[in-house]
This record gives structure tokens, sequence and C-alpha cells, in this order.
């Protein structure tokens, strides 16, 4: 139907280091967990609550999965932006089980590294994105005498 629109974006820091695999047809698969958070205070006794959701990441386009696996560490800040699929298979033992993910694939997924880490990437958090998913920006010198 024209007008539908399957789109996560999420920013989180990584549980851990991101888990990259080449499968047997050449092509290859990064997986990670990133962590949400939200805080606010209780009204009643103005304590300071946290309540932290985990999301599953799994990267298939060729270039993210290059720039992940080169740049992000457990504690990175980024942040993903793919289709929400959901997954259902049987374990060893006959049970059913399922998965929610978030799929980076295609022209529209996106990969931005935010800075700061907990560790890997050194330095604090800039707040300067850098971005995977799109072509750098270049610092062309611009000529003093422009016509307009």
């Amino acid at each position: 139907m024209a007008g539908d629109m399957n789109r996560a974006t999420l920013i989180g820091r990584l549980g851990g280091d991101p888990e990259c695999k080449r499968l047997q047809n050449g092509s290859r698969v990064v997986n990670f967990s990133i962590a949400t958070s939200e805080s606010w205070r209780d009204k009643n006794t103005g304590e300071r609550k946290e309540k932290t959701q985990w999301h599953r990441v799994v990267i298939w386009t060729e270039g993210l999965c290059n720039v992940a696996e080169q740049y992000l560490r457990r504690g990175s800040k980024c942040l993903v932006e793919g289709a929400i699929e959901h997954r259902k298979w049987t374990d060893q033992n006959g049970v059913e089980k399922y998965t929610t993910e978030i799929v980076l694939k295609g022209f529209n997924a996106q990969l931005i590294l935010l800075g700061g880490s907990g560790g890997g990437d050194g330095g604090g958090d800039s707040g300067t994105p850098r971005s995977a998913g799109r072509a750098p920006s270049q610092n062309i010198p611009m000529d003093d005498d422009i016509p307009f």
C-alpha cells in the first residue's frame, strides 16, 4: 500500500563489540546490541528512575559492515536507522523462538558514529557525528572573488 513505511531510528550505546561473520556466499553480516535508556523523576518520591531497552541490530550492507567492524566497540555511541524485522526459528530442542531486529540493508540504511565510547575510540563525547552511511563532506577552498 502506498504510504506505508517500516523504519526505526535508534540512538544508543553498544553492549558489546560487534560480531562480524563472513557467509559461505562471500557476503558479510555484522550483529550487535544497542541499549537505549530513558530517565525520569518519580512524582511521588522524587526519586530518579531509569529504564533501559535492548535492541538487536543486523547489518547486511558491505560498506556499513566495514565501518562497524573498524570503528564500533563496546560502549560506542551511534545512530542506526533501518527496518524492523521479526524472525522465527526452531532451536535444537524443537522449541520455536522469536526475535525482533533492526536490519540495515540497502541504500536507505544508516549508521552514524556519534563519538564517545566507554572504550574503543579514545576521546570523549564530542557530539560531532561521523556518518558512515553518506559520502564524507569535502573542504573545498573558496575564492574571494565570488561573482554575485
